[in-house]
């Protein structure tokens, strides 16, 4: 079956095998004087080609610490500064917005940033809106390092032409593709093969099978802080407007939210909060995530959107007997049609004040070489390369998987626009009052004018 990867305005073509080609984050950096971005040259940075001409070359790499752990990215930079003789310096911190934030501002940028889009703190949404990213459009075009091969021709098609790598729709690349993930509803596979119970295919199932939970204890849904809800309302979207009323409604198209698409969208999320467990909210934030996730481990909840990751985020947690992970797609809006997984994808980019650009870009362009894609794989981190998914085991198996039975993928994120004018973020406007509909201090009414009023704000600044 034909499998649908959207970004704005494109649809993406998946590999017939298995889509090959998905943690979430920052203080504010402060803006240079003057407008920063790089364009790329006419003529390519080429890595050194005996790989030693770096010799002596100084590199500052920063990559958030997620449940990969810190030792990949440590193995990474050792393997880079051995093929290529560069002096590598790694900082990694869970919390990596924290550290290097006031080092920014004070004039020392990282040549190299590791962070993915969609963290709480938004220091990369920040330097994208400002324009303070490099240009890697060049980068594609490099030869990895200690390799033949060209940057372009490891990464899968399409990977490097979504608004999550191109976010200002000028066909020119900002973010390397990193991690990828499909994003889904995870549960206790045991817990429903305990009780009986069929997984959901349509929200009218999803629903039926609340009440049934809800008679024995059990809630539905449970998300791990609302930061989670952009890849469930891009699947959200996706299933029930289809590729038309999702990219209009990425681009913040006036009257998106009046369609019968978008009263779809609002009455899922609503319903939806009604019948997720009341510990949620309070818990909903980047130290406590984790007892949300537990929910889950524990029978608490049914359900909770995530990526790939929580498996090794939750591999040292208590769980109950018979727990087997599971991941399904978002129901489908009627029956027959076909569910929705939206693809994370983590972003690695280098600030246009970096100090060792050419550097930089040699170590971007090494992130996809056979060493370094192997180092990751190691710790489950799959990147968008030919042929990472084909020796999956286990659960791995099964989630990537899942776009070849029968579910719909999208990518892209919401449009960047500028602001300075105030304006809050995507997540603030639409997600976090998610929070407040489930504790019951948010009405129905004023998040989804909130939702509106910001959707018009941030079309009259669209950045591009």
């Amino acid at each position: 079956m034909k499998k649908k990867i959207l970004a704005l305005g494109l649809v993406l073509v998946m590999l017939l095998a298995v889509l090959a080609g998905c943690t979430k984050t920052p203080v504010e950096p402060t803006a240079p004087a003057t407008d920063p971005v790089v364009d790329p040259t006419d003529t390519p940075v080429e890595p050194p080609v005996d790989g030693k001409l770096l010799e002596g070359q100084s590199l500052k790499v920063a990559a958030i610490e997620t449940a990969y752990g810190s030792e990949v990215w440590q193995e990474v930079c050792d393997a880079f500064a051995a093929e290529t003789g560069a002096n590598v310096t790694l900082v990694t911190n869970k919390n990596l917005e924290d550290v290097i934030d006031p080092q920014m501002q004070a004039g020392d940028y990282p040549d190299v940033v590791h962070l993915a889009t969609g963290r709480e703190k938004g220091l990369t949404e920040q330097f994208i809106k400002e324009k303070l990213l490099t240009d890697l459009t060049d980068v594609l075009d490099m030869t990895v390092p200690g390799e033949s091969a060209k940057v372009s021709d490891k990464i899968v098609g399409g990977f490097t032409d979504t608004s999550v790598t191109n976010p200002y729709g000028d066909g020119h690349t900002y973010l390397a593709p990193m991690f990828y993930s499909p994003c889904g509803l995870f549960y206790n596979a045991g817990l429903l093969e305990e009780k009986g119970w069929t997984l959901p295919t349509t929200w009218d199932e999803m629903w039926a099978l609340g009440e049934t939970a809800k008679a024995e204890g059990i809630y539905l849904f449970t998300y791990p802080t609302t930061g989670y809800f952009d890849a469930f309302f891009y699947a959200l979207m996706y299933s029930v407007g289809g590729p038309d009323f999702y990219n209009k409604a990425l681009a913040y198209e006036e009257g998106i939210w009046d369609t019968d698409a978008g009263k779809q969208c609002f009455e899922i999320v609503a319903k939806l909060a009604s019948y997720t467990n009341p510990k949620t909210p309070a818990q909903a934030n980047d130290s406590d995530f984790t007892k949300n996730q537990q929910l889950v481990l524990d029978n608490e909840a049914i359900f909770m959107p995530n990526g790939t990751w929580i498996v090794g985020e939750m591999a040292e947690s208590t769980r109950a007997d018979n727990f087997k992970w599971g991941m399904c797609p978002l129901p489908a809006a009627k029956a027959g049609g076909n569910g929705a997984s939206y693809c994370w994808l983590e972003q690695a980019w280098i600030p246009a004040e970096a100090a060792n650009q050419d550097a930089a870009k040699a170590f971007v362009a090494f992130l996809y070489s056979d060493k370094a894609c192997e180092i990751f794989a190691k710790v489950g981190a799959i990147q968008p390369v030919a042929g990472q998914t084909d020796n999956l085991e286990g659960d791995n198996k099964m989630f990537y998987a899942i776009y070849d039975n029968g579910a719909d993928a999208a990518m892209g994120n919401f449009a960047a626009y500028d602001d300075t004018a105030g304006l809050p973020s995507v997540r603030e406007a639409y997600f976090d009052p998610v929070n407040g509909l489930v504790a019951g201090t948010t009405s129905v009414e004023s998040w989804i004018d909130g939702v509106k009023s910001a959707t018009d704000a941030f079309r009259a600044n669209l950045i591009g």
